[in-house]
């Protein structure tokens, strides 16, 4: 499948229209899809006729993520270098979407994780309706939540950042709206008609796309049981200094309160990485201070260690475990979270120990908008 078939592109006046057509893969993103939606968004930037450009994914998903199982293959030919050059174009498509000078409008109608969540968190506007599930589910995979999510995750309401990027945790498009992963909620139904509005939009002013989508939003009510609903538990839990106090605290209210929510979300921590979280609670702690360029870059260097595979082989197996052979038992090393060191930890954040890397160089922008701005 050509780079110009898993990414459809489409002109209409003002507007441009960026579908990914993966279908059968729920549109992970391969470095193909990376490499055209890199090409097709600097095109638009320095396009004086684009104004405002929708991003949407064909079949049941908008993306299912990066597509990891390709970059393991990749350095499993002998050079991790393969999977740090996957990384280093998906973040630099990150970083030009977080500091974008015209509007983008994702369409998260259906499975929206990992790659697929910096693929459209970074934009302007974010669409969720009654199909989407969110997740950065990384931690089970032993990698950690990357794409600038130390960005986006860290500036969520309390410790939700933590809880959501620690454990995995799957959002329906009523949560993501509260917590401001999503801009807007529309029904799916209206998604069409919201679509040919937009497409008649000659403005790339904000004010007027918000107010064009504002006409078929709602604001849906969230489930009974729904975890934004538990949100002082969470923060007296995720605002600890480590994750094994986390999981203390935790256990401890697992005893006062007998709530299933509680119980399953130790089981979830303690079947993840133990490398994987305390790498992933450094990483948004610390992205709490940074600017989004700062965090790509930080994360790179933290990517590059998990290719690399010296530390921990763990993102290695987790792929093995969870996407190859599909047994779903991954043998982490070290095994336990006491066993994972503060050195092992500082390493990730580290540069690489290699004469030919080189840290992330992030393209120059000017003339961005306030909000852009603003994430630097």
């Amino acid at each position: 499948m050509s780079p110009t078939d898993q990414v459809l592109e489409e002109t209409c006046g003002c507007v441009r229209i960026y579908t990914l057509n993966r279908t059968k893969q729920l549109n992970a993103l391969s470095y193909d899809m990376i490499s055209r939606l890199l090409e097709l968004f600097h095109a638009c930037d320095n396009d004086p006729s684009a104004k405002l450009i929708i991003m949407k994914g064909n079949g049941r998903a908008f993306c299912a993520g990066g597509d990891v199982a390709a970059v393991v293959r990749d350095i499993s030919k002998g050079d991790w270098k393969l999977g740090a050059n996957y990384f280093q174009k998906e973040f630099t498509l990150n970083y030009l979407m977080a500091t974008y000078s015209k509007p983008q409008v994702s369409f998260l109608n259906g499975i929206v994780m990992g790659g697929g969540a910096g693929a459209s968190i970074h934009g302007r506007f974010r669409i969720a309706t009654e199909n989407s599930v969110f997740a950065m589910p990384e931690t089970a995979l032993g990698l950690f939540p990357d794409v600038g999510a130390s960005y986006y995750l860290s500036r969520l309401t309390g410790f939700f950042g933590e809880y959501v990027g620690l454990t995995g945790a799957r959002l329906d498009g009523a949560e993501m709206l509260a917590c401001g992963l999503a801009t807007h909620f529309v029904p799916s139904k209206k998604l069409s008609l919201l679509e040919e509005a937009l497409r008649k939009v000659d403005s790339a002013d904000a004010t007027i796309i918000s107010s064009i989508i504002n006409q078929f939003s709602q604001y849906p009510s969230l489930k009974a049981n729904s975890v934004y609903n538990r949100l002082d538990i969470i923060n007296k839990c995720f605002s600890r200094k480590t994750v094994e106090e986390m999981i203390s605290v935790l256990e401890s209210k697992a005893v006062e309160h007998k709530d299933e929510w509680i119980t399953l979300t130790v089981q979830t921590l303690k079947k993840a990485s133990p490398t994987s979280l305390k790498i992933s609670l450094r990483s948004i702690r610390e992205g709490r201070l940074e600017g989004v360029g700062e965090c790509l870059v930080r994360e790179y260097r933290m990517v590059c260690c998990v290719m690399k595979g010296e530390v921990s082989r763990d993102f290695f197996e987790g792929c093995r475990a969870l996407l190859l052979d599909k047994d779903k038992n991954p043998k982490w090393q070290p095994s336990r979270l006491e066993l994972v060191t503060d050195e092992m930890v500082d390493r990730h954040f580290s540069k690489a120990d290699d004469k030919d890397w080189e840290d992330l160089k992030l393209p120059p922008r000017s003339n961005l908008p306030v909000h852009a701005i603003a994430k630097l």
